[in-house]
């Protein structure tokens, strides 16, 4: 390779080697501007963050005095009222509780919203300014200690090129003494070259004179090699001095790039990582972690006083409760409320008579205005009577119309990208213009239709109240005229009670016993649901082994009654009808002949254990009994059979649902009319029996014993009490409650009518007269004057 083009690879590779350094000097620069850039973002964004949670702050504040503006303006009515005791006696009632605790909870968001300003003025905020702070201080260290090791890297990079240029120096310098060397060695060889030629071509002519002239030249020969071979030699040594010299610096060279390369890796790979993370970035996502969780802490808990105080106003929504409001009201207020006291008769000048007159001549008037006012209430009754059953369903439809459950908003909260979606589904609500004014006119209408009937319904009461005060005096005055004393002895019962603690469990004698009393025509028995709050009380009073529905009083609910009726036999671990025999009676469906399908029903249930055969005989006796009252109740076998067919059958899983539950409906149907026939009597099948009055007869101790009905009781009284009149004397009693006669043998009476007792028939009836009508009584509506005999 000649010099020149030697000295340009060198210039190549120095102009290569500085553009790559230029390069990284570059790097180096771009990297200090990228961190300053992210020092600047950083101090903005926690500057836009102070300023955003300053003006939110404001806003907080703003929004929590218009709050207390808002909760003030109306307390301040509150305060203004100048009755406090009319004030504090409101506040028991619910609708007014709603409103107190709805101005509370706007008192507890101004007061929670003020906490959430001063919380971010003086905590969020502050912490801001302290991220900011630091981080503009470790910043600058940051700064220092990376252009410290840019500088470190750029000297490493410097002294990578002075060995670079320190090598090919001392490569260049072995590479020339390299050819000096070679030239030298191509000299000698020519000159000696040379000599051996002329040595040759001479040949000896005279050994004196030729003689010394060869010694002279081979002299002059020797001297020229000499000189040839000591300037070798020196360029030899020159040579190896200067190859040593470039092995060094080879060496040098590799080591020094070696590290430099390292350097370089570490600096890019490690130093400039390690750099932003423990430098640049100390503490700084930490630091925002405190300040933004603070803030989420102060939200979530305002959200949480939110609910806390909403829950308290749903609660209080729940507790929403007319009859309860009425009951306190009068109680408040039962000065205003109480009926006044009875007018008395006031005689005219010494006329000391108090009653009315029966004797003749105007007997027989008072016989026919009896009649009289008798036909005509006959009359009234049904009228009112059917003006009340169209004013008790308009009554429905209103609390239909005002219970619609439409307060669901959620859709209006389900944003999405566009915001026609939104708009398109807050105007779809049922809050919609059109809808409301719809609503609204049917309402109207609905409402004015059942007022009117309202007042027909209570003028129409108020009138048969009138005429029933009257006859009821005239039909007691015209039958104590013509009453004929006897003596009243007591009958004993044939009736044992039932312990409720064996067969039948007291939940169920409990609440059949209060239905078959007071509910046999209630509409929708077993239909309709009760009160959840009322059927969890009394459903926990019977697992306390309390009996809740003992003794006469009917101040529950009829459908809660049935509702936990119902609940029992759905709770139960193992169904009334076990699951083993579902296939077996489900199949007695199909059979169109009654009478047989009844017989193999009957086959069925004969397998089950004695218990739950007296229970099914209990539960369906009176569900029978139930049934014949379909007319006033709504309540036929089939509807029962809807009823209580999922909570005594369940459908074995696997099974289609819909065709079972159909077949299941038809199969207690079944049993409901045929029961007599499905199981056995109490001569096959010891253990208590349903009675209608309501009770059990237990005939575990008796097997030939019957049951009695009401109507039995009346025909066995009635052939005694004419066997014994010269001995029986009747009682007086007064009556509790209203009582409507469910058949022609049981009389009605109105609460506070007066009662003649001539008999007992059993534990829950007796027999007696009211108005001149002779007739079955029930005992659990009646209070016995002193002379009762216990």
């Amino acid at each position: 390779m000649t010099s020149p083009a030697k000295f340009k690879k060198d210039k190549e590779i120095i102009a290569e080697y500085d553009t790559q350094v230029k390069e990284i000097r570059a790097q180096l620069t771009e990297q200090m501007k990228c961190l300053d850039q992210q020092c600047e973002l950083r101090v903005q964004l926690l500057q836009d963050l102070q300023d955003f949670f300053r003006k939110k702050a404001e806003i907080e504040m703003d929004y929590s005095r218009n709050l207390e503006k808002l909760a003030e303006r109306f307390l301040a009515k509150t305060r203004s009222t100048k009755d406090q005791q009319f004030k504090k006696d409101q506040n028991v009632l619910s609708p007014v509780n709603c409103w107190n605790l709805l101005l509370n909870q706007v008192k507890r968001e101004s007061r929670d919203h003020t906490t959430l300003s001063d919380i971010y003025l003086n905590n969020i905020i502050p912490r801001f300014v302290q991220v900011s702070e630091d981080s503009g201080r470790l910043f600058k260290k940051s700064k220092e200690v990376g252009q410290q090791l840019q500088d470190d890297l750029m000297k490493v990079l410097n002294e990578l090129y002075s060995v670079m240029k320190t090598y090919h120096m001392y490569n260049a310098d072995s590479i020339s003494a390299q050819s000096k060397l070679k030239e030298a060695e191509k000299q000698e060889e020519k000159q000696i070259g040379k000599s051996v030629k002329q040595e040759d071509r001479q040949t000896p002519r005279s050994p004196d004179s030729s003689s010394n002239v060869r010694i002279e030249e081979k002299h002059v020969r020797r001297s020229s090699v000499k000189k040839i071979e000591k300037m070798k030699e020196k360029r030899q040594a020159k040579y190896t001095e200067n190859k040593l010299k470039a092995i060094k610096a080879r060496n040098e060279y590799l080591l020094a790039l070696e590290a430099t390369n390292a350097s370089v890796f570490k600096y890019y790979i490690h130093d400039l990582s390690d750099l932003i993370d423990q430098c640049c970035d100390l503490g700084y996502h930490a630091s925002l972690n405190r300040a933004l969780r603070t803030f989420l802490s102060a939200e979530l808990n305002l959200e949480q006083s939110k609910h806390e105080g909403l829950d308290a106003i749903e609660n209080a929504v729940e507790n929403l409760d007319a009859t309860s409001d009425k009951q306190r009201l009068m109680e408040m207020y039962n000065n205003v409320f109480c009926p006044p006291m009875k007018f008395e008769f006031q005689p005219h000048m010494g006329d000391m008579a108090s009653q009315l007159c029966a004797q003749q001549p105007v007997q027989s008037e008072l016989v026919q205005r009896c009649q009289q006012l008798q036909s005509r209430l006959s009359t009234l009754k049904i009228e009112n009577e059917e003006v009340k059953k169209t004013m008790e369903a308009t009554l429905q439809t209103i609390q239909d119309i005002v219970t619609v459950e439409d307060f669901d908003v959620s859709d209006c909260f389900q944003y999405s990208n566009s915001m026609e979606s939104v708009k398109s589904t807050v105007s779809e609500t049922f809050m919609s213009k059109p809808s409301i004014a719809k609503r609204r006119a049917n309402q109207q209408e609905t409402e004015q239709f059942y007022f009117t009937k309202m007042k027909e319904y209570l003028e129409g009461r108020n009138l048969i109240t009138k005429l029933q005060a009257k006859h009821d005096l005239l039909q007691k005055t015209l039958g104590e005229s013509q009453r004929t004393d006897c003596s009243l002895a007591r009958r004993s019962s044939t009736v044992r009670k039932q312990d409720s603690s064996q067969t039948i469990p007291l939940v169920v004698e409990s609440c059949i016993r209060f239905i078959s009393r007071h509910g046999l025509q209630h509409e929708g028995i077993f239909r309709v649901s009760g009160s959840q709050v009322e059927v969890n009380d009394i459903k926990n009073a019977f697992e306390r082994g309390e009996d809740p529905l003992a003794g006469d009083q009917n101040d529950h609910d009829m459908d809660s009654i049935a509702g936990v009726l119902k609940l029992y036999f759905r709770g139960l671990e193992h169904p009334l009808f076990p699951k083993d025999i579902f296939h077996d009676l489900i199949a007695c469906v199909t059979m169109d002949n009654l009478q047989e399908r009844a017989t193999h029903i009957r086959k069925v249930l004969l397998a089950l254990p004695k218990t739950t055969l007296i229970i099914m005989r209990y539960l369906f006796a009176f569900l029978n009994h139930l049934s014949q009252f379909s007319e006033e109740n709504m309540m036929d076998p089939y509807n029962l059979a809807i009823c209580f067919g999922p909570s005594l059958m369940s459908v074995p899983e696997g099974h289609d649902q819909v065709s079972c539950q159909a077949h299941v409906n038809e199969l207690i149907k079944t049993i409901i009319i045929q029961h007599e026939n499905i199981f056995p009597n109490p001569r096959e099948l010891e253990g208590p029996v349903y009675s209608r009055g309501g009770s059990m007869e237990d005939y575990c101790d008796s097997p030939h014993g019957e049951t009695t009905s009401a109507e039995d009781s009346a025909q066995d009284v009635t052939t005694e009490h004419h066997m014994s009149d010269d001995e029986c004397e009747p009682i007086e009693a007064i009556a509790k409650f209203d009582y409507v006669g469910r058949t022609a043998r049981e009389l009605s009476f109105k609460k506070g009518a007066s009662l003649l007792l001539y008999q007992r028939a059993s534990d829950d009836w007796w027999e007696g007269r009211h108005n001149g009508i002779d007739g079955l009584i029930p005992h659990q509506y009646i209070v016995v004057q002193d002379t009762l005999i216990s």
